[in-house]
C-alpha cells in the first residue's frame, strides 16, 4: 500500500472539500504589540499548494483539554515567541467568533477567542515550535499599524485592527468578549 503524500511533498493533490477531515476546535489569538504600536504578526503558509499560499495570522493556537483560554494565550505566546506573560497581563477577552479555516489537508472550525498584551519589542524565540510551525511559518514580522491598515497581504483575522480598537473601549467588553459573526477565512475554501 502507498504512502500518502503530504502537503509540501511531491505527489500531494489537494482533495474535494468533502474528503478533506473536518475538525473542531477552540483556539486564543494575541495581539501582541510594542511600545511603538508594532503589532507581531507570523507569516504561515499551506505548502500544498502551487504556489504556496500565505496569510499574515497573531501568535495563538488551540486550548489543550483541561485549560482555560488565560492559559491557552500565555503558553501560546511561550511556545510561538519565547515571550513569558502573566495571565493578568492579558487584556480581555474581548471578542470571541467562529472560524472556519480550509487548508490543502483539512478543515478547522475554531472558536476563537482574542486577548491584547502591550510588551517591549523583542527578539522572537522560535526553538519552542511544532515540526509543523518550522515548516509553515515563513517570516515574522513587527507590523507598524499604518502598513498593516493598507497591505494587500492576507492577514487572519481580515479584521485584525477592529479587534484593536474594540479592545481600546473595555466598556464594550467588559461584561464578557463581544461576539462577532462567523468568517471563512481559508486558503483552499472549506465548501
Amino acid at each position: 500500500m502507498p504512502t500518502p503524500a503530504y502537503p509540501g511533498q511531491p505527489g500531494f493533490v489537494v482533495p474535494a472539500p468533502q474528503d478533506r477531515p473536518r475538525y473542531d476546535r477552540r483556539a486564543v489569538r494575541v495581539l501582541l504589540l510594542d511600545e511603538d504600536d508594532r503589532m507581531l504578526l507570523f507569516l504561515d503558509s499551506d505548502l500544498g499548494l502551487d504556489p504556496v499560499a500565505h496569510w499574515w495570522v497573531t501568535p495563538g493556537g488551540g486550548v489543550d483539554p483541561g485549560e482555560s483560554d488565560h492559559e491557552a494565550a500565555v503558553r501560546e505566546l511561550w511556545e510561538e515567541t519565547g515571550l513569558v506573560v502573566d495571565a493578568d497581563e492579558l487584556v480581555g477577552p474581548v471578542l470571541t467568533r467562529v472560524a472556519v479555516h480550509g487548508y490543502s489537508d483539512k478543515v478547522v472550525d475554531q472558536t476563537e477567542v482574542f486577548y491584547v498584551v502591550r510588551v517591549p519589542a523583542f527578539e522572537v524565540d522560535t526553538t519552542a515550535h511544532t515540526e509543523e510551525e518550522l515548516l509553515t511559518v515563513a517570516d515574522i514580522r513587527w507590523w507598524a499599524l499604518p502598513d498593516l491598515a493598507t497591505t494587500d497581504d492576507d492577514v487572519w483575522p481580515r479584521d485584525v485592527l477592529a479587534v484593536l480598537e474594540l479592545a481600546q473601549r473595555p466598556h464594550a467588553w467588559s461584561d464578557g468578549p463581544v461576539q462577532a459573526d462567523p468568517v471563512e477565512e481559508s486558503s483552499v475554501p472549506a465548501s
